[in-house]
């Protein structure tokens, strides 16, 4: 089992930046991949980032450029930086691991971008 919690989100300007975290109960080696995803109500979860226990990162193609996905082994967490926001930007965004064959969740934590 792993346990995620999410913290970061806010209210933030159009062209703003924030930094979403997710503390993991799991040294973050001993996790095969960490991801942040996004949602909006009434749409489904959409991938944003990538990161594999190697270090390996991949993005969604719309967000490239302007977000990035880090770790700190030392805390065991997870991070997104988010640059440049936008109003479409405003979502729940989910920490998600992959360990020993099944995804984990975190609870969300609300981004929103004001025009």
């Amino acid at each position: 089992q792993v346990q995620l919690v999410e913290s970061g989100g806010g209210l933030v300007q159009a062209g703003g930046s924030l930094r979403l975290s997710c503390a993991a109960s799991r040294t973050t080696f001993s996790i095969n991949r960490f991801g942040w995803y996004r949602q909006v109500p009434g749409k489904q979860r959409e991938f944003v980032a990538t990161m594999t226990s190697g270090g390996s990162t991949d993005y969604a193609d719309s967000l490239r450029g302007r977000f990035t996905i880090s770790r700190d082994n030392a805390k065991n967490t997870v991070y997104l930086q988010m640059n440049s926001l936008k109003p479409e930007d405003t979502a729940v965004y989910y920490c998600n691991a992959h360990y020993l064959g099944y995804d984990h969740w975190g609870q969300g934590t609300q981004v929103t971008v004001s025009s």
